[in-house]
């Protein structure tokens, strides 16, 4: 389709080098505090600060960057790459580091909790340099705080890599950062109607497409086929990849699909699992349109609003503006 599936995915955007061969550098933080140069994202409880009163591109609101001189005391720091983005406010080539703060450490930088504002809410209007660099950021540090122990023998572990891996003082077992792959899938039937689900965490009338973890020993198509059965009923075939989209929420990275119904499988023959969705329903173009109000479609950031658009055929404009919608 001419209508863009790709562009319209804001946490696939990235313009930094992410500079692999300097994270073991010896005394690499020492240096990087050193040089004034250096900037700083500064991270609390998934959140970040703004700059006052900047614009990047486009207008586009900036993340508030530090020197590392005025940065409070940070519980984990790791080194994100350079800067490729030429329409910065810092000059290509910067270093960027992220810095997680403790309560206390943000309070004092910023005392306004709302003032700390979380990726869902900034997502599409950032630019690809600081969409990207807000991605990688909360992604790393959702990640050390669910490692902060070895899962081989409990001992606490201590940060390497520049924040990129951490070691066991014990055993000398090293990890490294994972990623949980889902796939998400957008089902037609014989009249090109696509299938809605609500979750039970959701709102009643919240609806989105289907979408499931890839289990161990699976391929992508095969975790399409077996997870929409699970939670739909129903059998579909010739999946079909579309594009991915990281979602660091906590540490996902999406891979959307498109499914159709399987020869005599029957639309109708809808079967919710009861446990993580309760309701299906399909909808054609124009009943997705005219729904208006009436249901609550997937947030901008998410990769289930650009498939949706993208079989719609145009951007979703009706209906309530979702920021903080799943997936």
């Amino acid at each position: 389709m001419s209508f863009s599936f790709t562009a319209r995915l804001p946490l696939s955007r990235h313009a930094v080098d992410r500079d692999h061969e300097t994270r073991s550098q010896p005394g690499l933080f020492d240096e990087l505090w050193a040089d004034a140069g250096t900037r700083v994202l500064v991270l609390w409880r998934g959140s970040v600060l703004l700059a006052p009163g900047g614009a990047g591109p486009a207008h586009a609101p900036r993340i508030l960057m530090l020197e590392p001189s005025t940065v409070p005391e940070s519980t984990v720091r790791v080194y994100l790459g350079r800067s490729l983005a030429e329409d910065a406010v810092e000059p290509v080539g910067t270093r960027l580091v992220a810095a997680v703060l403790a309560d206390e450490a943000a309070h004092v930088l910023e005392p306004d909790p709302e003032a700390w504002l979380s990726l869902r809410a900034l997502a599409t209007t950032l630019s690809d340099r600081d969409a990207g660099l807000f991605t990688e950021a909360l992604g790393l540090a959702n990640w050390h705080a669910s490692h902060t122990h070895c899962p081989r023998c409990g001992a606490a572990t201590t940060v390497e890599s520049a924040g990129w891996s951490r070691l066991c003082p014990v055993d000398g077992g090293q990890v490294f950062p994972r990623t949980d792959p889902a796939v998400i899938v957008l089902i037609t039937d014989a009249d090109d109607r696509i299938l809605l689900g609500s979750n039970a965490l959701w709102e009643n009338n919240r609806y989105s497409l289907l979408a499931g973890f890839v289990e161990p020993g699976e391929s992508l198509e095969a975790a399409v086929i077996r997870e929409m059965f699970e939670e739909s009923g129903l059998r579909v075939t010739d999946p079909v990849y579309l594009g991915s989209q990281p979602w660091p929420f906590p540490a996902s990275i999406m891979f959307g699909f498109t499914a159709r119904l399987a020869d005599g499988q029957l639309p109708t023959a809808l079967l919710p699992d009861g446990e993580e969705i309760l309701d299906l329903r399909w909808f054609s173009r124009d009943e997705l349109r005219a729904s208006g109000a009436s249901i609550i479609l997937p947030g901008r950031s998410s990769i289930a609003r650009a498939i949706i658009e993208v079989w719609l055929g145009e951007p979703i404009d009706f209906g309530p503006d979702q920021v903080h919608g799943w997936r």
